[in-house]
């Protein structure tokens, strides 16, 4: 069981510019193919900066009004590894307020670009697939648990567990592996136990 890869996620044609671009063919880009911002690339390809719309518009409404993606950039370029799993590059994205990751290779190229559009397309896995994964990655052989003993059900990214376990420890860990499959968007606990193995004070939390 593993997390996607922003290799698996991200659009491998991107729009870049180069540091003398101007202002109006950026806003020209931007409009033309509909994104939200662009990388600024030096000579070898390499994102030295991304200009956004919302750049383009601070810069109009400033004294210095700035013409070129070099005056206009946020620099340095946040970027991904290709390699990266999903989940750290959602996290990125959050921790700098950023909408697009330029994604480069070993040797810092741009490759591709990563977009929350991107990731929102993991909550839009069938839910079969979902089911599946859950059933022969998690259950079977991560937690070598016998499928047949529990029912997986999964509708709109919802999935619900029923069943018993042998023991109550177990309960946390299958709901925690569950909700980390790509495209869960909650887990529903209805798992029984055999056995109550846990400490009084590790018990909140396993039921829901």
């Amino acid at each position: 069981m593993r997390h996607r890869r922003v290799f698996d996620l991200m659009t491998p044609t991107v729009v870049s510019v180069q540091r003398g671009t101007t202002f109006k063919e950026i806003a020209r880009l931007l409009d033309e193919f509909d994104i939200t911002a662009v990388p600024v690339v030096d000579e070898d390809d390499r994102p030295v900066g991304v200009v956004s719309e919302a750049d383009l518009l601070r810069s109009r409404s400033s004294r210095g009004r700035a013409n070129t993606a070099v005056d206009l950039m946020n620099h340095p370029a946040i970027t991904a590894a290709p390699e990266w799993n999903v989940v750290r590059a959602a996290r990125v994205m959050e921790k700098h307020k950023i909408k697009r990751l330029p994604v480069v290779d070993g040797e810092g190229r741009l490759i591709g670009v990563l977009s929350r559009s991107d990731l929102l397309q993991l909550f839009l896995r069938r839910d079969h697939a979902i089911q599946e994964e859950i059933l022969e990655d998690v259950l079977t052989h991560t937690l070598r648990l016998s499928p047949s003993s529990l029912t997986v059900e999964v509708a709109d990214g919802l999935v619900t567990l029923s069943g018993t376990v042998r023991r109550r420890s177990l309960v946390p860990v299958i709901l925690r592996l569950c909700r980390s499959v790509d495209g869960v968007v909650d887990v529903i606990n209805r798992l029984n136990y055999e056995q109550d193995d846990m400490p009084v004070d590790a018990r909140t939390g396993t039921q829901g």
